[in-house]
Order: structure tokens, then C-alpha cells, then sequence
């Protein structure tokens, strides 16, 4: 169970520093010794209420030409995610997911060091939206919509009111899908509602470290993580 406390803490600390990677921290902490089909659910219910709270709190912000199109393709691709799920082996499962956090660790790192943004594709978006929402069904993970949204948003704020909208949007669905499989239970959802408490205590210390840290050094430090947790889960699984 401490586990699970550290990686509910950490996590949503991660989730109101930067606005994402909640869920890649999560996984990649308990990913080493328990089932996905186990971890997914928890955080899914877990995630739901932080993405409301992130929402509100930069409700000024949001751009709805980005928060729309997005919302709409990463529901095509849910259902096929939360499928998968149930009938592919954890342990591939783990390996793709630890080659999708480098990817997106190192994606991230060349934006933030890019001198112009780079200009944004309709067909980009297309594929984006689709692969994000296969990635959410399987794991949670909207962490290549956070990688187009980051270039898509004109501040921090921004980007946190447009990434969190996209994730409400998805995570019903996804909880309704999560129901009709079986992949929600009771034994998570209990175990959920004991984890809340540190989620939003880490959310709301991330939060409030996002308002005194430098921005390009929080991101610096998750990028690095993410990477050596990606290499980690990897390794232990080949």
C-alpha cells in the first residue's frame, strides 16, 4: 500500500506542476510489480477529479479550437485502447508503454529547446488525436496530446485549461467503456477513494511549486524521469 501512496503522491505532484504525466509517472512507479489492468482504472478515477480542478482553475484560458477537434478524435480511438487492454499480454504492454514515455520525454525535451514553434498540421492533429486516444484506452496516457496542445497553447495556463478539458471529455468516456468491460471493479474503485486524499494533496503542492519554480526546470527534471523510468520498465520486462 505505500507504494501505492508514494506513486499517488508523486504523480499528481508531476499532474499540478506541469499539467500532464500524471498517469506515465504513475504507471511507470507501479508498473514494476503490479497488473496494468489494475493500475489503469485506479488512476483513471483518481485523474478525473484533478483534470476538473485544473480546468476551473484556468477556466479563462481555455481555446475550445483546440480543446474540440482533439476531444473528438481521441473518442475514436478510446474504445479500441480499453479493448486491448483486456486481451494483450501486460507484459508487452509495459514494454511499449516504457518506448512511449522516451518518446515523449525526448519530443518534449527538443520543443522546449526548439528556438520557433513548430507550425501546426491538420494531419498531425489527425494522428495525433487518434494514436493519443488509443494510448488513453490502454493506459491513461494522454501524453502525445500534451506534446501537440504544448505547441498549439500560448502560455502555461493555456495549455493546462486545454489539456485537462481534453482529458474530462476523455475520461468519461473512458470510465464508461472501463464499466462495460469490467475493467473498473469495486475493489478499485475503494481503492481509489483511499488514494484521493494524496492525489489532491499532491496536486495541490504541485500547484502551488508551479507558482515559484521556473517553469523550464520543473519540465527539465519530469523529462529526465520519465526517461530513466521508461529505460527502467523496459529492461525489467524484455
Amino acid at each position: 500500500m505505500l507504494l501505492w501512496i508514494i506513486a499517488t503522491f508523486v504523480a499528481f505532484f508531476v499532474k499540478g506542476l506541469c499539467g500532464f504525466a500524471n498517469t506515465l509517472v504513475f504507471t511507470s512507479i507501479l508498473g514494476f510489480g503490479v497488473n496494468n489492468l489494475n493500475i489503469s482504472p485506479t488512476e483513471l478515477l483518481l485523474g478525473y477529479p484533478a483534470n476538473f480542478i485544473l480546468t476551473l482553475q484556468n477556466r479563462k484560458k481555455l481555446n475550445l479550437s483546440i480543446v474540440i477537434p482533439l476531444s473528438l478524435l481521441v473518442l475514436a480511438g478510446s474504445i479500441v485502447g480499453a479493448f486491448l487492454l483486456k486481451s494483450v499480454n501486460a507484459k508487452y504492454l509495459k514494454i511499449f508503454f516504457g518506448a512511449v514515455v522516451i518518446f515523449v520525454a525526448i519530443e518534449t525535451y527538443l520543443r522546449e529547446r526548439a528556438k520557433k514553434k513548430a507550425e501546426l498540421s491538420k494531419i498531425l492533429l489527425v494522428i495525433v488525436g487518434l494514436f493519443s486516444g488509443l494510448l488513453c484506452g490502454l493506459f491513461g496516457v494522454g501524453a502525445l496530446l500534451a506534446a501537440y496542445a504544448g505547441r498549439a497553447s500560448k502560455s502555461s495556463d493555456e495549455f493546462k485549461a486545454n489539456i485537462s478539458a481534453v482529458f474530462i471529455v476523455e475520461n468519461t468516456f473512458r470510465i464508461i467503456v472501463y464499466l462495460f468491460f469490467g475493467v473498473i471493479t469495486l475493489s478499485s474503485a475503494k481503492l481509489a477513494l483511499m488514494l484521493l486524499p494524496f492525489a489532491l494533496a499532491g496536486l495541490f503542492a504541485g500547484i502551488k511549486c508551479s507558482r515559484a519554480i521556473n517553469e523550464k526546470s520543473a519540465k527539465n527534471i519530469v523529462i529526465a524521469f520519465l526517461i530513466i523510468s521508461g529505460l527502467s520498465l523496459i529492461a525489467r520486462n524484455l
